[in-house]
């Protein structure tokens, strides 16, 4: 299936590739509709559809909670704890629910691979969109919370203010913080699908059964360390313009 959305096993013909599906024109230039747009479209309606089912559910909630009620309180619990324990009790309440978000966002994604789906966040298009967002927030609250004099004494650091002769060697380093973001997820998320592909493709008349210790190991396992590595590392960088208590 060249233009497929899904990941087809056990083919000969199997495909990981980007395909466009749909195009059409404007301001004279042809814009494609990708599968990656598709792919990122059902994680987006499954996340839709289970928060509409999760504010239904907490909306009837009970004392003594039970089943799904039980799963949505441990999955806020374990997020909210992760958060506060890591920017603390300054930044944290301001970051809770962005880094939840993108936490499940990017977990949902890493691990669309078992249900067929080409990983979204195998595309370096989706995760550069959330380095950057990264990066931005990261510098709105250096701006906000700390004074540009303590800003210009850190971009020229370890040598004094009034010697600016690391400045250049800082701002690429402040550059290159969302490119090795977007880079270590994509690179990750994108080798476990290429490598899956090519077990389906080359043993694909014994590529039975298993392969769910591969699927459990590069969707699973990796994707979640990749999810917590991005948001971690997410969260450190913007703790750092906050005071810590």
């Amino acid at each position: 299936m060249r233009n497929a959305v899904l990941m087809e096993a056990g083919t000969e013909n199997i495909d990981f590739m980007i395909h466009g599906l749909y195009s059409y024109e404007i301001f004279g230039q042809t814009v494609w509709i990708t599968t990656s747009h598709v792919c990122i479209l059902i994680v987006m309606l499954v996340l839709m559809i289970f928060a509409v089912a999760a504010n239904r559910r907490m909306k009837r909630a009970t004392e003594v909670p039970g089943g799904f009620q039980n799963i949505l309180e441990l999955i806020v619990e374990k997020l909210d704890s992760m958060v506060m324990g890591t920017m603390g009790k300054i930044a944290g309440p301001k970051f809770v629910n962005y880094i939840s978000t993108i936490f499940i966002f990017i977990l949902v994604s890493n691990i669309s691979g078992l249900f067929g789906l080409r990983p979204p966040t195998a595309d370096y298009g989706t995760t550069l969109a959330l380095g950057l967002i990264t990066f931005f927030l990261i510098h709105i609250a250096q701006f906000k919370n700390l004074p540009l004099k303590q800003i210009w004494k850190d971009m020229c650091s370890p040598l004094p203010p009034w010697l600016p002769l690391w400045l250049p060697i800082n701002l690429i380093s402040e550059i290159a913080v969302p490119i090795s973001l977007s880079l270590r997820m994509f690179a990750n998320v994108l080798s476990g699908t290429v490598m899956m592909a090519l077990v389906y493709g080359l043993l694909s008349k014994v590529a039975i059964i298993w392969p769910a210790a591969l699927h459990a190991y590069f969707d699973l396992f990796s994707g979640a360390i990749q999810t917590y590595v991005f948001c971690m590392l997410t969260m450190t960088y913007i703790g750092q313009n906050y005071e810590m208590e």
